[in-house]
Formats: structure tokens, sequence, C-alpha cells
């Protein structure tokens, strides 16, 4: 198993923990509706990694450069570190190693 299915399926259950920690604290049904659903799709993209499809890299790319721009703008917004900075910067952390990834192969 290689770094990249680690950083989509670790950063996937992270989205989904925030997702649920975010409608307990502030009953917001959009951050576990979106939380769930990035998550989700992290863990499939790091699934399909694991069968070697290529397309599951690409998937888990893409959403993990959404996220790291919605919680960068969040993170301008509210200047508050908790949650936006912590998930931007282990984002960019998990962007780098799937990016790396898939151009060192």
């Amino acid at each position: 198993m290689n770094l990249s299915i680690i950083a989509a399926f670790g950063y996937g259950i992270l989205a989904i923990a925030g997702g649920i920690i975010g409608y307990i604290q502030a009953r917001s049904r959009v951050s576990l509706l979106s939380g769930t659903i990035s998550g989700l799709l992290l863990i499939i993209g790091a699934f399909f990694q694991l069968q070697g499809q290529t397309w599951g890299s690409i998937l888990a790319v893409i959403v993990t450069a959404i996220l790291v721009v919605v919680f960068t703008i969040r993170l301008v917004k509210t200047r508050k570190f908790m949650p936006a900075g912590l998930m931007t910067i282990l984002g960019m952390l998990a962007l780098g190693v799937m990016v790396k990834q898939m151009v060192g192969n």
C-alpha cells in the first residue's frame, strides 16, 4: 500500500469526522452532508487506487484540491485555525503526497 492511498483514506475519515462534529456542535446539516460526501468520495478513491485503478487517484486528488480551496476560503473569512486552518494544512499535505505519487509513477 502506498502513501497516496493512506493519505486519501485518512483525509476521507477526517472529513467525515469533521462533518459529524460540525453537525453535533452547530447543528449544521451542510457540514454533515458535505463532510460525508467528500469523505466517502476520498475513501472510494483510496479503495480503487488499492485495486490498481488510476481514476481512483484522480478522484482523490480532485476532491482533496476542492476541499483545500474551500477550507482556505473559510480560513480567510473566519481567521480561526480550527477547523479550517487544520483541514487546509492536512489537505495540502495529503494533496502533496497524492500528486507526488501520481507524478512519480
